[in-house]
């Protein structure tokens, strides 16, 4: 296998076919199928499957793919450190991000790291907490912003904020009015027993800390529904399917338009951590470190200018 094979393979992919692959990569197109042809019959396995509409993966061309990205990727950054040993802030550099916080984050991060490092190439991923800590662990991303994240020897996490949790409910009445009232309750941890939730699941993190909470007060939890998405959950609460337990930052503009209903979780707090972390043996090169101090300056400017949302007691 060599790297111009495995970079025709995921052009054609992305693309959706050889020719448009072809124009990227500016080459002919019998060129791009025959070096696919030929990493196939050097692996013995079928990497694509071919039809009228294009090329999709087969399972072992997905397999190839995912860890020949984390080989690119662990390219790139041997890449920068030689440019960085030599004074020169070039490279390449990954930033992974929950989808509600990454609503939020990501162009204020992106526009100041490009207005410092114009040199820098910056790879933006989305995706739950747990899949991100795993992309810390293998590279696919140099920094991450993580939700309740458990300890582990090889992260170093830097705690940026705290966020209530609330139960988020279908409103109450019509939401067609004009002049909305917002819909803000209190409830205790052992309320959480009489509801039917919507939950993601485990080891999701915000599940973890909802059981563990739970269950530390002598409270099972009745779970209805497994939704990893936020944004899936948050639709079928307005379809009046059940509730669901998130931070108030997700929630709080529907709540405000009068689209959801929530009760903030008190007599205990539950509360949702928000961390940003680097994988420890990298922390001090210095382009995960300068990306690293980005992203904490601009969740902190956030809080600060009210763009991401606190609840406070009224």
């Amino acid at each position: 296998m060599g790297c111009r094979e495995i970079r025709y393979l995921a052009r054609s992919v992305h693309a959706g076919g050889f020719s448009l692959a072809a124009r990227v990569l500016r080459v002919a197109q019998p060129a791009v199928s025959r070096q696919i042809r030929k990493l196939e019959q050097e692996l013995g396995v079928d990497l694509l499957v071919r039809h009228g509409r294009g090329v999709r993966l087969t399972g072992a061309g997905s397999v190839l793919l995912e860890r020949s990205e984390q080989m690119i990727h662990f390219l790139r950054q041997t890449g920068d450190a030689v440019k960085t040993s030599a004074n020169l802030v070039s490279g390449h550099v990954g930033l992974g991000l929950p989808p509600a916080a990454g609503l939020l984050l990501a162009s204020p991060i992106v526009r100041t790291f490009q207005r410092e490092f114009p040199q820098v190439a910056l790879h933006v991923r989305d995706g739950i907490s747990n899949l991100l800590q795993e992309w810390l662990l293998d590279g696919r991303v140099d920094v991450a912003v993580l939700y309740n994240p458990p300890p582990m020897d090889a992260l170093q996490s830097e705690v940026v904020l705290h966020e209530h949790m609330v139960v988020v409910e279908p409103p109450d009445g019509t939401t067609r009015a004009k002049r909305i009232r917002p819909q803000i309750g209190t409830c205790r941890i052992r309320d959480l027993a009489d509801m039917p939730l919507i939950m993601p699941s485990l080891p999701h993190n915000n599940r973890r800390i909802a059981e563990q909470a739970a269950l530390q007060h002598g409270v099972h939890l009745r779970v209805k529904l497994e939704v990893d998405s936020v944004s899936l959950a948050k639709a079928m609460v307005k379809n009046g399917l059940g509730c669901t337990i998130l931070a108030y930052n997700a929630v709080h503009n529907e709540v405000q338009r009068g689209e959801l209903k929530m009760r903030v979780i008190e007599r205990p707090a539950l509360m949702s951590t928000v961390a940003v972390a680097v994988l420890r043996e990298r922390r001090t090169q210095r382009l995960p470190n300068e990306l690293r101090r980005t992203v904490i300056a601009e969740v902190n400017r956030l809080v600060a200018d009210g763009v991401w949302q606190r609840y406070t007691a009224r």
